[in-house]
């Protein structure tokens, strides 16, 4: 513990003076990420669709009508997965901030 507190001795004073700087970005990149993360899941589709199309007799008949929707999901997802690592990121770099005060 003592060693911590060592090191912010040796840090300049600018480094610990521009930590409330870094929250209030964290702060601002954790909340664009959580509304894009809301926007992406909202978009993706049911996996329901199975379901409707054996009830109405709609079957798609070609291979990339089949496989369209499973590429927007795949992107879909991946962009989720992106938002909620990066989530992730800004709230440990935000409390190791609170840390070192």
């Amino acid at each position: 513990m003592n060693s911590m507190f060592n090191l912010l001795a040796v840090l300049p004073t600018w480094v610990s003076a521009s930590f409330p700087i870094i929250r209030i970005v964290l702060v601002c990149i954790m909340a664009l990420c959580a509304i894009a993360m809301t926007v992406t899941i909202l978009m993706q589709s049911n996996s329901n669709d199975d379901a409707t199309s054996a009830l109405t007799g709609h079957v798609q008949e070609s291979y990339y009508a089949q496989n369209k929707g499973e590429s927007k999901n795949v992107r879909l997802a991946r962009a989720t997965i992106t938002c909620i690592s990066i989530i992730a990121v800004c709230i440990v770099l935000y409390f190791v901030t609170l840390f070192f005060i």
